[in-house]
């Protein structure tokens, strides 16, 4: 148990029967009244985001998060296998609980995988990735590099909007978070 002074940014919270990120709080203090928190939740299963208001000091229950460091190894059908990199034991995440992260994930790479009481919550991966582009149609002659975008398949199968010149074979560094294209790798 904590009270709302005690409120972070990323602290989860168990209310309500489902698990809350406090995504921003605010400490407010009017000249009239007693103090409260403003905060901004974000269900850790659902992505619904919500406001919720507490008075100044009431208890909230906090959830432990266990955040570990894992390697993907594999999918197995619409799972996906991680291995703990300290204690090497398997977990075994669901396609919907990896979500778009699954576009950026290749065999071995490392992610930061949330359980809750041995219940995957989250994949959280590096903010950017260097993938290899598997299909593209060609450039024409005289594009440029401000000349526009096209699609680009990278290996893991996702499409990435890249520029005119980059070619089939071409490394690129992606945004995990959003799929943008940041460059040449």
């Amino acid at each position: 148990m904590a009270t709302t002074n005690d409120l972070k940014n990323g602290l989860v919270l168990n209310l309500d029967g489902g698990l809350w990120a406090v995504v921003e709080f605010q400490h407010v203090k009017p000249g009239k009244g007693g103090a409260f928190v403003r905060t901004t939740l974000k269900n850790v299963l659902s992505g619904k985001v919500v406001d919720k208001t507490f008075n100044a000091g009431t208890k909230v229950e906090t959830a432990t998060v266990d955040k570990r460091t894992m390697q993907y190894l594999y999918a197995d059908g619409e799972d996906y296998v991680f291995m703990d990199l300290e204690t090497f034991d398997q977990i075994t995440v669901p396609g919907a609980t990896v979500g778009d992260a699954a576009n950026y994930l290749l065999p071995e790479a490392e992610a930061i995988v949330a359980t809750h009481e041995g219940v995957p919550l989250y994949v959280e991966l590096a903010t950017s990735v260097v993938l290899e582009v598997t299909y593209t149609e060609p450039g024409l002659q005289g594009d440029r590099s401000t000349g526009g975008n096209k699609p680009a398949t990278v290996e893991t199968g996702a499409t990435v909007q890249v520029p005119l010149f980059i070619t089939t074979g071409e490394k690129i560094k992606v945004d995990t978070r959003d799929g943008r294209y940041l460059g040449r790798a």
